[in-house]
């Protein structure tokens, strides 16, 4: 008897795991052809029902290939608009950017870094109000970085003691992204996001005022001495990147029979569907690709 008890508890226990146990979901995808135009709505059939399906278009930021990837080889780029009045008007404020900065706000850790002027890549301001700079390649200044370093860029201020005085200059908008080879833009500050610090070379009584709408350094009388000020950025990461995402069309709760989607440029993009059971005892996921052509 004993044994025909301990024969029924494993039956079971076994029957438990297996009612447990986490299938792997059936699911197929097809379209009806593999060559499409731009603009068209491509028409994407399901055949089975698994609990969760994710879509990656195969565009850029949406490649299933990359959706782990934390790190690329991206080229910074920055843009800003400036502002320029009072006094003698004349290009005195430089754009610089440096490799080797450590961060640090002092007057020597500034002195101890190299630093590059590339104000001749910018468009600052002649007085108009809000003038674009430009897109500005960082590129050249994360080749030789070493994984942890990060690029620094920063403003210089100079003027001197003349009748005219001393003029205003506005730093009115910034941003800075990192755009991967396939075309994936990583945004990694604005202007409220920048991390601003100011460093006072020269004359302690005009500084850089920092906010989060602007970086502005005030004008000022024919009596105030020579100056000169940096305000500086926190250091970018020339090799963050965003993981590829994709986009969830279904979970557990919702029955799915197809989906459709525009691709709005040519080319060819590897189309992948993720489906996946995920449960409290574990998961199965399976891929279905479908390779298409956008013509234009």
């Amino acid at each position: 008897m004993r044994k025909v008890v301990f024969s029924l508890a494993a039956a079971i226990a076994l029957a438990a795991c297996n009612k447990d146990k986490v299938e792997m979901p059936g699911f197929e995808v097809r379209t009806s052809a593999q060559t499409y135009k731009v603009g068209d709505s491509v028409r994407f059939e399901f055949s089975g029902n698994p609990d969760n399906i994710t879509f990656y278009s195969g565009e850029p930021g949406h490649n299933y290939e990359f959706r782990k990837r934390t790190r690329a080889a991206n080229d910074l780029r920055i843009e800003f608009s400036t502002l320029v009045r009072s006094g003698l008007i004349y290009p005195n404020l430089q754009l610089m950017v440096s490799g080797d900065f450590n961060g640090k706000a002092t007057t020597a850790d500034l002195a101890a870094a190299t630093w590059t002027d590339i104000s001749d890549r910018a468009v600052f301001s002649t007085g108009t109000d809000n003038t674009p700079s430009g897109i500005i390649s960082l590129k050249e200044f994360s080749k030789n970085l070493h994984d942890t370093a990060r690029v620094y860029v920063a403003f210089r201020y100079t003027d001197y003691k003349k009748p005219q005085g001393q003029n205003l200059w506005a730093v009115r908008t910034f941003s800075a992204n990192n755009v991967s080879d396939d075309g994936v833009v990583t945004p990694l500050a604005v202007m409220s996001t920048g991390g601003w610090q100011q460093v006072d070379v020269k004359n302690p009584v005009r500084v850089w005022t920092i906010t989060s709408a602007q970086l502005l350094m005030q004008n000022s009388s024919a009596t105030v001495d020579d100056n000169e000020d940096w305000v500086i950025s926190k250091g970018f990461d020339p090799r963050q990147i965003a993981p590829d995402a994709g986009t969830a069309l279904k979970n557990i709760s919702t029955v799915l029979g197809g989906h459709s989607y525009v691709y709005t440029k040519p080319g060819t993009y590897k189309v992948v569907f993720e489906a996946s059971a995920v449960r409290y005892n574990g998961e199965k996921r399976l891929t279905r690709e479908i390779t298409l052509t956008i013509t234009p």
